[in-house]
Formats: structure tokens, sequence, C-alpha cells
């Protein structure tokens, strides 16, 4: 069942135009960074430091402003939403009244485009793009559990059931008004003899039906039918047509990826602890989001209400976060492009990421990204949730839940066997972060590697 292991290829002379590009590639990304820099001190000149400062203090006076209008009640928060909207336009009208707004957006504009390219160049140094791929036999007797009501509908705007039908599966389409438990429907059609299990649903039905495919040992089917398809996203299935996803039961591979556990409960994406988890228990969320969210958040953001967490993952610990998400696999935050994406879903670790915000010099400090105090992010084996409350409302895929203290969660690296198609328009890989010493380095060096890859195993 497992992939054949293939000759590692070494360096040649092959692989020096491909060397060779990458080292152009990142003098580019030089090249350009620094034609942002002498344009701004070509018009700008000495006056291109107070365009620095006024801009970053544009942003924090931003980001302050937006904590507040999450932080408070009536008129204070009024103030502090119009001062969010106000702030950046001054910013803006500055730059415009002494002829400069041009300058600062071409000056982005241009950085931006670096950015882009030292990415590229650097992009052979990460890590391998996705889990390894096995070549398996298609499977004979597939059992797949539709639900028409997510996603808007997509099943039936997909034709999914008589496609995957004509397709030789077999098909339980849930009913909404006769609630039915998707755990036992897999289970028992193992017992009937499936050699695959198959969810067109959202995330929770498909974390359900994932853990029952793991216990058992038989192999996993997603198909993106539900609204936000964050698990389908990162194995790179094809979220704009569904279907495409049964052609995994006629020329498919398999992934083995990992799974998270919290408690006895399988999550394929994530759980969430602390604001979000706790505005959405609110009976009134359902029907009125916006307003219960605008609500609640002040007291839980300020620790008036809610319980007050602590997080310990690999001997670190995070105290009083507002928000904790614990992420099967770590989640992207080198850059925004790869944020709520995982490179990987194979790494044998969960991630953490906390927030903790007391006031609104740390929602400024925010800014800096992973780099902020207010932002910590973690990995481990296992993450153990306290509070001084008996129970916590939890996010676990989307779905609601209370549970007792403390909440451990753990990973369980490799137990899913994953069936996707050959063809995948969305295969993520590990996106690098912009290193400019490194980019130097590269640019001008006399030996530059072909490619990461140069020294991993081949895949099938």
């Amino acid at each position: 069942m497992g992939g054949t292991r293939k000759p590692v290829r070494t360096s040649g002379p092959a692989d020096r135009p491909r060397a060779a590009a990458r080292r152009w590639a990142a003098r580019l990304a030089l090249l350009v960074a620094a034609g942002a820099i002498a344009l701004l001190l070509a018009v700008a000149g000495v006056r291109s430091l107070a365009l620095l400062v006024v801009g970053l203090a544009g942003l924090a006076a931003t980001a302050a402003a937006l904590w507040w209008t999450l932080a408070r009640h009536g008129a204070a928060r009024a103030v502090a939403a119009a001062l969010a909207v106000l702030v950046p336009l001054a910013v803006l009208v500055a730059y415009a009244t002494v002829g400069l707004l041009w300058v600062v957006l071409s000056v982005l504009v241009l950085w931006a485009v670096a950015m882009l390219i030292g990415r590229a160049a650097l992009a052979a140094d990460v890590g391998p793009a996705g889990p390894r791929q096995y070549a398996t036999a298609p499977p004979r007797t597939p059992f797949l559990i539709m639900n028409p009501r997510s996603g808007g509908g997509k099943v039936g705007r997909y034709d999914l059931v008589a496609k995957a039908r004509a397709l030789g599966a077999e098909v339980a389409v849930l009913d909404a008004a006769h609630p039915q438990d998707v755990a036992e429907l897999a289970r028992r059609a193992v017992a009937r003899g499936a050699d695959l299990l198959g969810v067109a649903g959202g995330d929770g039905t498909q974390a359900e039906v994932a853990g029952v495919a793991a216990g058992h040992g038989v192999p996993f089917m997603v198909i993106c039918a539900g609204t936000r398809n964050h698990f389908a996203m990162d194995l790179g299935l094809d979220r704009t047509d569904p279907s495409t996803g049964l052609d995994a039961l006629t020329d498919g591979v398999e992934l083995r990826v990992d799974l998270g556990v919290i408690g006895e409960r399988v999550f394929v994406n994530n759980a969430s602890f602390g604001v979000y988890a706790a505005v959405v228990q609110s009976p009134a969320y359902r029907d009125g989001k916006v307003p219960t969210i605008l609500r609640e958040l002040p007291d839980l953001l300020t620790h008036e209400n809610g319980p007050r967490l602590t997080v310990r993952a690999g001997g670190a610990v995070i105290d009083a976060p507002q928000a904790v998400l614990v992420s099967n696999n770590p989640y992207q935050l080198g850059d925004a492009a790869g944020l709520g994406r995982r490179a990987r879903l194979d790494s044998g670790v969960l991630g953490v990421l906390g927030i903790t915000v007391d006031n609104a010099a740390q929602a400024a400090g925010l800014l800096r990204g992973h780099h902020g105090r207010g932002l910590t992010t973690l990995a481990g084996h296992e993450v153990v949730v306290d509070a001084d409350a008996p129970d916590i409302p939890v996010g676990v895929d989307g779905e609601a839940l209370l549970l007792p203290t403390p909440v451990r969660c753990r990973i369980s690296p490799g137990v899913l066997r994953v069936r996707v198609p050959r063809e995948r328009p969305g295969v993520p890989g590990a996106r690098p972060s912009v290193d400019w010493r490194t980019l130097g380095r590269l640019a001008f060096a006399r030996d530059v590697p072909a490619s990461g890859d140069d020294h991993r195993d081949a895949r099938n």
C-alpha cells in the first residue's frame, strides 16, 4: 500500500540554469526593493522620514481605535469607530496635500513586487509541499454521506448524488427533518463491507466520519460541499467544482495525514477557545450574529465576563489570553498570503495561536504580526487549556460545545488515510518568509543549490 522509495537525485550540470535563475531572481528582488527606497528618497528627500512616521502613527492609531470599538459600549464605541475610519483618511489626505500620495503608493507597489520576487527565489529552500502520496487501488465498495443543505445546496446544484452512484458508490443523503448520527451511519457501512468513507458536507461532519475511518483503517474522502471547506483547501481540492472530488473514486492517490483529538472527539481543522467560542454559545447568536458579537465582546475582551484561560504547550504557558486557536498542524503566519492555510497536514504537531490584548497599545502591537507581544505561537504534541471555571465553551470544527476543564488536545500522527484525486489544482506549499539577508547571500553566492528538493525523497 505504501509508495516506493526512489533514488535521491544529486545536483549536476542540468541544475545550473535553475540555480542561475534563483540567483537572478534574488538580485532582481533586491534591485526592486532598492528602487522603492531610492524613489522615496529622490522625490521626498528628508521628508521621507516624516512620511514613514506619519504612516506608522496612523496605523497604530487605527489599530487602537479598532480595539476601543470592540472593547467599549455606547458613545465611546461610536467615537472609536469614527476614528478608525477617519485616521486612515487623514493620513492619505496629508500625503496628497504635500503632493506625495503617488510616491507612497508607488513605493508600496514596488515593495510588494520585491517581496513576491524574493519569495519565489527562496521557495526552493522550504520543506516539501504536503504529505507523501501513495498509489493504491480504487475502492470497490465506497460509502458516501451527503448533506443537501451544506454550502447553500451544493449537493443538488452539482448533482453529486447521481454522479457518485454512477461511479458505483453507495450514497446516504441526510434529511434535515430526521437528524441522523453520521458517525453511526459510517460505522454501520464499514460493518457491511465499505472500504472507503466519504463526506459531502461541512467540516464538523467530515471530522466525525474521519474519526470512524481512522478507527477502522479505511480511506476517507472529502467532497467540497461545505461552506468554508478549510480541510479540503489544505488538501488541495478544487473548491470551485465539488464534483471533481469524485475523481478520487477512479483515479486517486492516498495521503496519510494527522488528526487532532480533543477529549474523545476528533477535529480535522481546529478547536477555538475564548472570545469566539463564548460568543457563539449565546442563544441569540444564531438569530443576530453581529448584534450579539457587539454586545458581548466588551465584557469578554476586558475579562469582565467569561472564564480566565491558561494554556500550556511544550513547556510554554500563555496566561489569560482572550482567544486561543489549537489547530491540527500549524497555520502559516509568516506573511498575509499564507494566513488561513496549513502547508502541512502531516507534521505530527498541533499549532497554537494565542491572542492577549489588554489595552490599545497591545492592539497596536499586533501590527508587528507574529513578532507582536500580544500574539503567541506555539507547537506541541499536547495542549492543555485550563480555566477558573468547571467547564468552558469550545468551538470544534465549527461546532459549539461545552467541555469540562482542563481540556486536553493531542495530535494523532498519520492515522487518517485520505483518498484524493491525482490531479488537484490547489496543492499548498510552504510559503517562505522573505529574509533580506538570505536573499543577499543568495544573490551574490557563487554556488547555489538548484532546489531544496535535491536532497529530499522523490514522490510517487
